[in-house]
Parts: C-alpha cells; structure tokens; sequence
C-alpha cells in the first residue's frame, strides 16, 4: 500500500478532530497573581499588623458593643474588610466622567447617553476554535481561494481537485465534483447569491457552473483566460473571473457569448476580486502590489475598460479584500509577507486613509457585519488570526491554534461566525463577531438570480 491511499484511508474530509482540549476552569495547578490588581500597603498591613489588631478588637468587643460596631462601620468605610491579599484579575476600570455636570437637558441627555455606553456588556471573544475539521489535500497556495460560506449556510471547499460542501444547519459533507486530473486541481470555489449555485476555478482556465441541489453541472465558461483562474466574485448575474494571465472578464451567465467585459490593468496573477454591496465598482488586487479599483458605469464592451483608481502603495501581493459593510466607499486590503501592511481607502477619491503594519503576511480580511471591527489572518510566524477595533485598530483579541499560515477565511451567513482553512489542512470555526443580531422584520426573499426562470443553460 502506497503512502497516499494509507493518508487517504487515515484521513477522511471535514471530519471533526476530537481533540481533548483542556476546560479553563480546571486542571489549573497554578496560580499567577496580577501585581497590577494588589493593594500592596493593605498587604502589608494584612501580614504584619492585621492580626494583632484583630485580636485586641475581639478583646475590646467583649467590653464594649458601641466601640465593636464603630470599629465595623470604619472598616467598611476604609475597605478593610477584605480578607485576600493577593489578586488574580483585573480591577474594573472606573467610569470617567467625561462631560462636566452642567445643569440642563442636554447635559442630561448626554449624560444618559455616556451612561447607556458604559453600561454596556463587553462582548466575550473566545479564544479557540469551536470545531476543527480535517481538510486533507488542502492546496498550499496564497494566490488560490478555495473556501467559500453561501447564504444557504453551506459551505464549500476545494480539497486537490475535489470541491466539497459541508453543511453547517446539520454538519453533513458531501462531495459536489472531481475534476480529471489533466484539468485540475480546483483553484477558486465562489457561491452565488442564491446560495444554490456555484462557480469552480479550474487550473485549466475554465470555469464551471453548479447547480449544488441537484448535483448537476450546468454549462461550462471557456475561451477567456489563457491559465488558470484564481480569483471568483459574483454580482448579480454577472461572474468577474480573474486569472493567472492577469486578466479579469464580467460573464454573463444568462447568454451563450458569455464574455462581456474585459478588464486589463494588472501584469501578473489576479488573486483578490471584490464587488462592492451596491455592485457599482470591483476592487482588484494582483502579484504585481497593485490594486485597482473599476467603476462599472466606466465599462464598456466594445473596448477593454480602465481603471478608476490604480493604487500602487502595497509592496507585496494583494489577495486579503474586503468592503466596509457600514460605509459603501471603504476598503480595507492586506499585503503579502513582503508588505504586512493593512491599508484603508476611500475608493471614491483613491486616497488612502490609514495602513498599519501587522507583522506578518495578511492572507484574508472579513469586516464583523454588526460591530465596527475587522477580522485579519496571518502566516509566519504566529499563524493567528487577529480581531481589530475600527478606526483604532487596536488589538481586541488574537486567535490561535493553526499551525500553518491561515489561508482563507469565509463568515456565515448570520455574520457570527467564521471558518479558516490553512496550510495544516485544518478547517476550524470562530465564534468571534458574537450573537446574531434579533430581525423584527420579515426575512427578505432570496434572490434567485443568477438562473432563474431557466431550465437550461447551454
């Protein structure tokens, strides 16, 4: 038996790791107090004079009442009732005033206010994964992207050249196609808003289009790209596909002649494509460091579409793109391990309005959709995935537990909850933007573009 069908036999796909994992509430066999949190001249006080102060109070208390209970009511006027010395948390940080009390109704509206924000519960990040699957075969390649979460909460995964779909309601897998190996491997997987059908990379250059309910291939996109096609993104009914020849090309998957728009700008590998929410401009980022930004009012068929905005400020290859889910002209996008940068733009003027250094290659970006707050994944050296508060970009917590770099990250369709596939073909699962947000409101109706009313595309 040779050394892949034993891997292959011991390894099965998104199965879970039972891992036993420790729970914080046991197995401690320490404690480390916080010197932060110590009150060191009452510890003194504790350890040298409590105790013959508590002796002589008992004798005193036998004597006189009034002089016990005096003694109680300044103990507990000074805090010294407490009986630990040493500390093993923080102390609560006290609320700060931060308007002087003015005496009218605006002073008390605001002050309400402050008051509300204070009140506020800090929201618990856990710090490890709630479930790993195994991903066997995962593709070690920054420039692919082979996870996606659909908006029927199914996910997809691209194993070699077999693509996946677990589905999170029931944690059932099953195994959507295999491509022949003159044609594969999988090289970018991308839901569509149905959240039925799908679109597959392949490195043959083609595209292939699914319908995921009824397990059936639907057409197949050719003749665009010349290499292989790394990069997804749909709008509507239009599939932007970007590839190893630098190319980037809107299909309309309704018509034969599918290819409608060709957009020309970068000089190596396509590797982060992103409609904006509104579908009105496409950020795209290449091996070349650049990044452009392209408006579709500028587009036309009849000749090859320029730019916005071309934005050569990165330093490295831009994959990690995401659009702020609260302000349509915001983009965020991560470097490559030469860059390490995260960097903020207006894409309405092309300016850019921050970049901070993380440290380490920005693989995936995904903005928390109820809080303002962005979510990055690494590589070397740490591997973690780090939580930002927006505009700050101060840390609120780092992740870890992947032992390779993180290569994708797709979020749920609720928003809570996000998946990272890495190089340690691991796929885990991230309970870091909280609780779903409760909707009074009626669920909207799917759309069910791009295929509908279709029975067959050819």
């Amino acid at each position: 038996m040779d050394a892949g069908s034993m891997k292959a036999e011991s390894r099965c796909p998104l199965q879970e790791q039972f891992l036993q994992r420790k729970n914080s509430k046991e197995n401690l066999d320490r404690f480390i107090p916080n010197r932060s949190a110590m009150d060191f001249d009452y510890a003194h006080y504790m350890v040298t004079e409590g105790r013959k102060d508590k002796e002589n109070n008992q004798a005193m208390s036998v004597c006189s009442p009034s002089k016990e209970a005096y003694r109680k009511q300044l103990a507990e006027v000074f805090n010294m009732n407490r009986t630990r010395i040493l500390a093993f948390k923080n102390k609560p940080p006290t609320p700060v005033e931060l308007i002087p009390e003015m005496h009218s109704s605006s002073a008390s509206a605001s002050s309400s206010v402050q008051q509300a924000k204070l009140n506020k519960p800090r929201r618990h990040i856990p710090q490890s994964s709630e479930r790993t699957l195994d991903a066997p075969d995962l593709v070690d390649d920054y420039y692919l992207n082979l996870l996606d979460w659909g908006s029927s909460n199914v996910l997809a995964i691209a194993l070699g050249s077999t693509v996946y779909l677990w589905d999170a309601s029931d944690g059932t897998t099953s195994e959507l196609v295999t491509v022949d190996d003159e044609n594969g491997p999988v090289t970018s997987v991308n839901w569509a808003p149905d959240g039925r059908h799908i679109a597959i990379g392949l490195n043959n250059c083609q595209v292939q289009l699914w319908d995921s309910t009824a397990n059936r291939q639907l057409r197949t996109l050719r003749g665009g790209h010349r290499s292989r096609v790394g990069s997804l993104a749909w709008n509507n009914h239009i599939l932007t596909t970007g590839g190893m020849d630098g190319l980037i090309i809107n299909n309309d998957v309704r018509v034969r002649d599918h290819i409608v728009e060709t957009y020309r700008g970068h000089h190596q590998e396509v590797c982060g494509l992103k409609w904006s929410a509104s579908g009105q401009q496409l950020a795209s980022g290449g091996n070349d460091n650049l990044l452009h930004i392209w408006d579709r009012s500028m587009a036309s068929s009849n000749s090859v579409t320029q730019w916005l905005h071309r934005l050569e400020e990165h330093t490295s290859a831009v994959k990690a793109i995401a659009w702020c889910p609260f302000q349509s002209n915001l983009l965020a996008t991560g470097g490559g391990g030469g860059d390490r940068c995260i960097k903020f733009w207006n894409t309405h003027t092309g300016a850019c309005l921050n970049s901070v250094d993380t440290g380490s290659q920005v693989c995936a970006l995904l903005w928390n959709k109820n809080e303002r707050e962005l979510l990055s994944s690494h590589g070397f050296t740490q591997n973690q995935l780090t939580l930002w508060k927006y505009p700050s970009m101060v840390k609120m917590a780092e992740l870890s537990g992947h032992t390779s770099r993180v290569l994708f990250m797709a979020q749920s369709p609720d928003g809570c909850t996000v998946a990272s596939a890495a190089a340690d073909e691991t796929l885990r699962f991230w309970n870091v933007f909280g609780a779903p947000q409760v909707i009074s409101k009626s669920a909207p109706k799917p759309n069910r573009e791009p295929f509908a009313q279709l029975n067959r595309i050819r």
